[in-house]
């Protein structure tokens, strides 16, 4: 039987100290309209490939919503039914969902990352972190002067549009690639992202690590470069080279961590914390839940990791940390290979309200922990391209799509449907011809063919083999359609102020209001759970 909570135990819940993970099964599209400020985004349509990773202890309390409307075919329902059929035992539904929140009285915020870019915003206010504008960092650039920049995104970011003359470096890679890229110690350093956050928070970054260089955000990032009519680069390839690290910032990393209390623990306390969440991995209510975090490269990652590791590259796990972690209150155990990035970042988890510590030891530490197990996809029988397009030619099959609506709109099957798992049984409801999903993931299509499709009469689904790669391997025609799915139908893709890096001067002006507008929406409990310090004096701008 499914057990609701209104808003207001919902509300006691985030702030009672105990573990919670919100989960908002709405699809991407929706989640990103307007949602709850700690709401984790789970779309339905990913659920069992992602919640492993997101709750790994099946015990932990869990409250799941949708947008309450009514309309919404009780995805939210039929979450929690589908996550006990996991074996999560402590799972509720916020009864009213979205809409029932708002009308008690709390706010529901636009947008992804919430918790991150606010605290992004918070940071600024307290430790004043100094800026140039586009027109300062321009004119520095026109005049050749010695400064350097550093794009604190991901190198894909870096790559979508670049400030002329910037190098890629992510935030997490910073403390620990400085000095590398940056050796003299009095070249000013601007550190810019596509916004504002990430520029703060990797400015502050090596401010507080102490580095003597002048050491400024860039104000608005790319989109303000954008708006004031300067030039950005596209297709940047320029970033860290692979042997940039250097462990100069060590002791620097150390202190730092040590100022914001950051726990330094062995891999026994960690080994013995894993136990006690294997022992309570039932019991609702009961025990913690544990994330042990490589910071490191992708590469490094890929090149061998602590056993139970996921990969949470540094910089997103302080900025999107809602995409690694999706259990407020759990335990987050960070390593990297050289004493520096892990507890870099500690330091701000901890400020942002996080149990966060540092493995003592790192990589060369010896931990080992059971990997989190993802449950096995039902079986989902094949046919290959060419024996669709013959079928097809006979029109005794029906082919849906499943994967995002932007890649359908960009090319599909020429016969093909889109749809999305919350709205297949509805979608098909007619059909009497034998089904054929198209995905990605054919994990994905199984377990939606499993929960959506088990009623139907036979014949069974089938899955294209290879998916539209192998479609498209065998030569056969595609067909786009920029049209359709209509907007409103793309619950799937977040339609907020989406062009704003692409010629969009409005939608880049909405995106920075909004970032700026974040902290005027916390109430007074939100605000509290931060644990930024008292307000410190400002740094000199050195303009």
């Amino acid at each position: 039987m499914t057990s609701f909570i209104d808003p207001k135990t919902l509300k006691s819940w985030l702030h009672d100290g105990a573990e919670i993970a919100l989960l908002d099964v709405r699809e991407h599209g929706q989640y990103g309209e307007a949602h709850l400020f700690y709401g984790i985004p789970l779309p339905f349509s990913r659920l069992e490939l992602d919640v492993p990773r997101l709750v790994p202890r099946r015990g932990a309390r869990v409250v799941v919503y949708d947008e309450g409307d009514g309309a919404s075919a009780g995805v939210a329902q039929r979450a929690a039914a589908q996550l006990a059929a996991l074996g999560y035992t402590g799972v509720h539904v916020l009864q009213g969902g979205a809409l029932a929140w708002k009308a008690a009285g709390y706010v529901l915020f636009a947008g992804v990352n919430l918790p991150s870019k606010t605290f992004g915003e918070l940071a600024e206010e307290v430790y004043h972190t100094p800026r140039v504008s586009a027109d300062q960092l321009a004119e520095m650039l026109a005049r050749n002067d010695k400064v350097v920049v550093l794009d604190g995104r991901p190198v894909s970011e870096f790559h979508k549009m670049n400030i002329p003359s910037a190098t890629c470096c992510p935030n997490g890679e910073l403390a620990y690639r400085v000095r590398q890229l940056v050796p003299d110690t009095t070249t000013p350093i601007v550190i810019n992202c596509a916004g504002r956050t990430r520029s703060i928070i990797g400015a502050q970054t090596l401010i507080n690590l102490g580095l003597p260089n002048p050491v400024y955000a860039l104000e608005n990032g790319t989109q303000g470069w954008y708006l004031n009519d300067h030039v950005l680069e596209h297709g940047g390839t320029r970033r860290y080279a692979d042997d940039s690290g250097n462990t100069d910032l060590r002791p620097a990393a150390k202190a730092l961590a040590a100022r914001f209390d950051v726990p330094v623990v062995t891999a026994p306390t960690v080994q013995q914390w894993a136990a006690e969440a294997a022992e309570t991995a039932e019991a609702a209510n009961a025990g913690r839940s544990l994330f042990l975090c490589d910071v490191r490269t992708p590469e490094e990652f890929a090149a061998g990791s602590l056993p139970g590791a996921q990969h949470t590259p540094g910089g997103q796990l302080m900025q999107a940390g809602d995409q690694y972690v999706g259990v407020r209150g759990a335990r987050l155990v960070l390593f990297d290979n050289d004493g520096v990035r892990a507890p870099t970042i500690a330091s701000w988890l901890r400020q942002m309200g996080h149990d966060a510590s540092v493995l003592e030891g790192g990589l060369a530490s010896g931990l080992s922990l059971a990997p989190a197990k993802a449950p096995a996809a039902p079986p989902l029988a094949t046919i290959d391209a060419q024996t669709l397009a013959a079928r097809l030619e006979k029109n005794d099959v029906a082919v849906i799509d499943l994967r995002g609506s932007m890649p359908f709109r960009a090319g599909h099957i020429a016969q093909a449907r889109w749809s999305i798992r919350p709205r297949l049984a509805a979608d098909v409801k007619n059909e009497t011809r034998q089904l054929v999903l198209v995905a990605d993931d054919a994990a994905l299509a199984a377990w939606t063919a499993a929960s959506e499709l088990a009623n139907l009469p036979a014949p069974l689904p089938l899955l294209l083999q290879g998916g539209m790669a192998a479609w498209r391997a065998a030569g056969l025609p595609l067909e786009a359609t920029p049209a359709l799915p209509a907007d409103a139908d793309c619950i799937d893709y977040l339609f907020f102020v989406h062009d704003r890096h692409d010629g969009n001067k409005e939608a880049a002006r909405r995106y920075l209001a909004w970032e700026t507008g974040l902290v005027a929406q916390l109430d007074a409990q939100e605000k509290a759970a931060f644990r930024l310090p008292a307000a410190v004096a400002a740094t000199p701008s050195h303009q």
